[in-house]
C-alpha cells in the first residue's frame, strides 16, 4: 500500500507535467488493486480544482483517494483574524473558504509557501508572534523548488520563526500525525485493515516528507525528480534513523527494476 507525493514525484516542478513512469505507476495500481492514497501539500489551488488538473493530465484515481491541507484546515485553525501568507492564489483560497485575514492583531500566523518572501514580512510575522499570535504552517517542506531555483521551504521558515520568537508551530499538511492519520483514515476505506507498517510512501521531499512517515512506522522512498539533483546531496547528512528505505531516480525506475512485490 502506498502514500505517494505529488509535485516533483508525480508531477514535475518545473512545468507541472508527469514524470516518467508516474501515470503509468498510478495505471499498475489501479490494474493490481493495490490501495494508496495521493497525499500532496498543494495549497495554491482549492482541493477539487487541483485534483482536476491532475485528472487532465491523465492521473486516474477517484477523489476519495486524494488528501491535501486545504481539506485539513478548517479543523486545525480557527476562520477569525488569520495573517496568511504565501502567494496571490493561496490567499484567495483562504477568502473563498471564509477565513478572515487580519494584519493588525490577528491570533493566527498561517505560513505557507512563495518564492518571493521580503524580510518585512518575516518582521511582520515575528512582531504578531512575539505579541501572543500562535504560529502555524499549512506544511512542512524542507526546500520549495521553482523556475530552477530552490527557496526555504515552510519548515525552513518554521524553524526560523520558532529560533526568534520561541514560538512552537503546528503543521496542517504532511509530515504532521494529524495529516497522515487522516490519510491512513481514508485509505482503510480501500483496506479497512491497514495501517503505518503495510504503507511505503513515495516523496521527492526526503526531510520534509519521508522523515515524519518513517518516525510512525512507514517504509520511505526517495525519488531524485523534484527537490534534489541527487541523493548524495541529502542523504548522507541525514540521521541514520531517518534515512529514506530505497532511493530511485523517479517513478519509471520504480517500475522498470520490478521492486514492488518487495517494498
Amino acid at each position: 500500500m502506498y502514500f505517494i507525493d505529488v509535485q516533483g514525484t508525480l508531477i514535475s516542478d518545473a512545468d507541472k507535467s508527469p514524470i516518467r513512469g508516474s501515470i503509468e505507476f498510478i495505471d499498475m495500481l489501479n490494474v493490481k488493486k493495490i490501495p494508496y492514497m495521493i497525499i500532496t501539500n498543494n495549497t495554491k489551488y482549492a482541493s477539487s480544482d487541483f485534483y482536476a488538473y491532475l485528472k487532465s493530465l491523465g492521473f486516474n484515481f477517484d477523489f476519495s483517494s486524494y488528501l491535501d491541507p486545504l481539506m485539513m484546515l478548517e479543523s486545525n485553525v480557527a476562520k477569525e483574524s488569520v495573517a496568511a501568507y504565501g502567494t496571490p492564489e493561496f490567499l484567495d483560497v483562504l477568502i473563498k473558504m471564509g477565513f478572515e485575514l487580519n494584519y493588525k492583531n490577528p491570533k493566527t500566523v498561517l505560513v505557507s509557501i512563495k518564492e518571493n518572501f521580503v524580510n518585512d514580512e518575516f518582521a511582520q510575522m515575528i512582531d504578531f508572534l512575539l505579541g501572543g499570535a500562535s504560529l502555524v504552517g499549512m506544511h512542512e517542506t524542507s526546500i520549495y523548488a521553482k523556475n530552477n531555483k530552490r527557496y526555504p521551504g515552510v519548515g525552513a521558515i518554521l524553524k526560523m520563526l520558532e529560533f526568534a520568537t520561541s514560538s512552537a508551530y503546528d503543521v496542517v499538511g504532511k509530515p504532521s500525525v494529524s495529516f497522515y492519520k487522516e490519510a491512513l483514515k481514508m485509505l482503510q476505506k480501500q483496506n479497512d485493515s491497514a495501517k503505518f507498517s503495510d504503507i511505503a510512501i513515495i516523496s521527492d521531499d526526503v526531510k520534509g516528507d519521508l522523515g515524519g512517515a518513517k518516525e510512525m512506522g512507514m517504509k520511505t522512498i526517495f525519488v531524485t525528480s523534484g527537490k534534489y539533483k541527487s541523493a548524495d546531496e541529502i542523504v548522507p547528512f541525514l540521521k541514520p534513523e531517518l534515512r529514506p528505505d530505497f532511493v530511485y531516480a523517479d517513478m519509471k525506475e520504480i517500475l522498470d527494476k520490478n521492486k514492488l512485490e518487495s517494498i
